[in-house]
This record gives C-alpha cells, structure tokens and sequence, in this order.
C-alpha cells in the first residue's frame, strides 16, 4: 500500500483524493493546505492525518506526493519532494515562467526521483483512442488536426490576473494536446485573440477568444479554437485529418437520449464542466501514478512535457503581441 500525501485540499485536490482512497494500492495519507479548516475537513472525510510540508516530506511513510495546491507554490513543492526522494504527481503547470520550470527540473534529474505532470486529456479515453489508432497507422500521415476547447463560462476576473494568462493556463492543455496527437514537436506558431466575452478580462489584460494555428516539422498543420464561454456545455472536440481518412473524437453528452419529432431532433448538452467530461482520466491518470510507484511503468508525461507546453504557451503569446508566426 502506498501512502500519498496530498498538497491542496481546494477542487482539484478533492477529485484527487477520492481517486487516491478509491484505488486498491494507495491510500490518503495525509493533506497539506494552509487553509486548516478545508485540510481538517478532508482529512477527516477519508480518515487522514493533517501536516506541514515539512513533516510530510520527512515522513518516512509518505510513498509519493500529490501536489495540486496553487499554481506558484509547484515547483518549490516539487524540489523539496525531490530533495526528500519522494516519487511526484504534479498538476498543470511547473510554473508560469519557462526559466524557474528548468530550474525546477534540473533538481528533479539530479535526485532522479520520478516526475509526472498530469496533462489529464492525455488520459481521456476518447483521445487515447484516436491517438492509438493514428499510431496504428490508421489514417496513413497525420496531416491537418483541429482541437475546440471552449469553456462554459469565464472565470472571475481576479482568477485571470493569477494564471498566467489563457495560453498558460487553458491553451496549454490544448499545446499538449497537440504535441500527443501528432507525436512531433511544432517548429512554429501564429495566434490571434480578442477578449469578446467578459470585458473584466480585457481588463486585467488578457484575451477570452483565440485561434491558434500550430506548424509540424513534417509540414502538417494544428488548428486551435478556444473561448471562455460556450453557452451549451464544455465544448471538447478533436478532428485529425490524414492521407487515408479522418479521426474524430467528439463530446461526451450529459446523457444518451434524443427527442424525435415533426421539428427535429433535440438531445442533451455536452457535459457541464471538466470535473465531469474528464472524470475517467482523472482515474486513469492515477492509475498510471499506481505503476510508476509500483516500478511497472515510467512516467509517460514528464517535466519535459511540462516545458515544452509552457514554452509554446510563452511563443503563442509573442506571436498575439506582435501579429507575427513566431518561430519555435
């Protein structure tokens, strides 16, 4: 059985949680959250011990550690994992800036402690799928991908002005996601935005629409297509397009029945939110943290992964600034 000590007690961190105590091999071990009483509540819900940091770290109990606490506190919890030689389960993103993730990772290759960055849509089994079947050469050479991200609302303001922005924050998914699909690395991009759903956003300085077109050293193409709003659901869609024939992955609907009648067809929205749409590969994704613990497998999306979507994010971002194809 290993012990997990789980940093954040917030969202995401409760989603982990039940994952971690529902699974077979691990179990709660303990939460650290500066907010005591939304730690306590936790802990007592799955029968854990609450901690420091500190004591977490050099808890000889502690197998591995969850770390999905606020954004800036990721790569200093990651170090001081590292350094305590703890296996590391961290969420989206290292950091917001690329030179503190190298930073960040240069500690974790000389401790050697195993690393994953949980780009969750890589383990939806949708995605999964199509990609397993564009490695299986399916459609011969992948040659044009379209990836829709749209939210179903915007988040507040004061949310934006702490996440680094759309592209580091929400696009970054859709970065990877590209990078996973087409299994090579762009060499190029060029986005356009304009902030047309919450002029709040605009505001504090950031766009809430964009587009982003993504190029492949093998001459293929990716086509981005996000907003903070969608008024029918979490609008989550992939399309690959290749030499033989085409790849869809479309939404998942909150449920299967359709109305039929003299005036058409009526059917249920996308699912509401991502807790929802990616409730699988949130299991899934620690199932894979399970064999990496357990030495059956290495970690299939590392801190490299984590780079490499933060720096296209960094790049995406010049290009909106300067209206130009900016190259990687």
């Amino acid at each position: 059985m290993y012990h997990i000590a789980l940093f954040g007690a917030g969202r995401i961190g409760q989603v982990h949680a039940t994952n971690i105590a529902d699974h077979k091999e691990t179990k709660l071990y303990s939460i650290i959250d500066p907010y005591e009483e939304g730690a306590q509540k936790l802990a007592t819900q799955y029968g854990a011990k609450v901690q420091t940091t500190e004591e977490a770290l050099a808890d000889p109990m502690v197998s591995g550690v969850l770390i999905a606490s606020a954004t800036d506190t990721h790569a200093e919890l990651i170090e001081m994992a590292a350094k305590a030689g703890k296996a590391i389960f961290c969420e989206k993103p290292v950091h917001l800036d690329l030179e503190r993730v190298k930073e960040c990772l240069k500690v974790v290759n000389e401790t050697q402690v195993p690393l994953f960055v949980a780009f969750n849509r890589r383990y939806d089994p949708q995605f999964r799928m199509l990609r397993e079947q564009v490695q299986s050469g399916a459609i011969g050479k992948p040659e044009s991908l379209i990836i829709t991200s749209r939210d179903p609302s915007p988040p507040p303001a004061q949310y934006i002005k702490v996440s680094g922005g759309m592209f580091r924050d929400m696009t970054i998914h859709d970065f990877d996601m590209a990078r996973y699909i087409m299994g090579e690395e762009p060499i190029s991009v060029y986005a356009q935005g304009s902030n047309l759903v919450d002029p709040e956003i605009g505001m504090a300085g950031d766009i809430d629409t964009a587009f982003i077109v993504m190029k492949f050293s093998s001459g293929a193409m990716a086509t981005i297509s996000n907003s903070r709003r969608s008024g029918y659901g979490y609008d989550q869609r992939i399309e690959l397009h290749g030499e033989h024939g085409l790849l869809k992955a479309n939404n998942i609907h909150e449920n299967a029945v359709e109305q039929w009648g003299v005036v058409g067809c009526v059917s249920a929205k996308p699912e509401h939110f991502f807790l929802q749409r990616y409730e699988l590969a949130y299991r899934a994704e620690w199932q894979h943290f399970t064999d990496i613990l357990a030495g059956r497998s290495q970690p299939e999306c590392s801190g490299i992964d984590g780079e490499q979507a933060l720096r296209i994010a960094d790049k995406a971002l010049e290009s909106l600034i300067t209206g130009k194809e900016v190259q990687l």
